[in-house]
């Protein structure tokens, strides 16, 4: 008799702890899934927010062709691209971002516009969120891949089919920054605003 109860009494443990690890990894997942969801919504903000920044700063810069078509495809890949392309993409269109913001400075009737400066609230706001969102993801990534792959976890996630999960982050080759050309080298430059209490750029 005391064996049967003490068969009975192991299933029963067992059971609990398949239960306990089994919740817990869904709960752990779907907060990396929500993260993840929240970090999607921030990008395409930014997605939908770059356009309407390119068409207000041109009419103040002389735009190379090559820089708005770089840029245009960075847009894509933080909303079509892997989770490492949508890392990658995001990096370097915020040093893109920096470095138009910077160059605006020197066109003060651009930096008057109010949509202009609308604009640069709206997507400094938005590189906020990004970054907190982000570090929210990495966290909860990190915390469900130990989950995982430390014991009682490791043996259920085989069986139930959990998977580790990338962080969001670009790869080392990806860090370097974006050389965002904001004036031409053509003659249409010398048409271009006069930047008030700064000197000439040397060519």
């Amino acid at each position: 008799m005391s064996v049967v109860i003490w068969i009975v009494g192991g299933v029963v443990v067992l059971g609990v702890i398949v239960y306990g690890t089994y919740n817990g990894l869904i709960t752990k997942r779907n907060r990396v899934q929500d993260a993840l969801a929240q970090i999607d919504v921030q990008l395409k903000r930014r997605y939908d927010l770059i356009p309407n920044l390119v068409e207000t700063v041109k009419g103040y810069m002389k735009y190379e062709k090559s820089t708005l078509t770089q840029i245009t495809k960075l847009r894509s890949s933080i909303v079509t691209g892997s989770l490492q392309d949508k890392a990658a993409a995001n990096n370097q269109i915020s040093t893109a971002l920096k470095s138009i913001f910077a160059v605006a400075e020197g066109y003060p009737d651009l930096k008057a516009s109010e949509t202009y400066k609308n604009l640069e609230d709206e997507l400094s706001n938005t590189e906020d969120k990004i970054s907190f969102v982000r570090t929210s993801y990495n966290d909860y990534v990190l915390d469900y891949n130990t989950a995982i792959q430390q014991f009682p976890g490791n043996i259920f996630a085989g069986m139930f089919g959990f998977k580790a999960t990338d962080f969001f982050k670009a790869p080392d080759e990806a860090s370097e920054p974006v050389k965002v050309d904001l004036t031409s080298d053509s003659d249409d430059a010398d048409s271009a605003p006069k930047k008030t209490g700064a000197k000439s750029r040397k060519k």
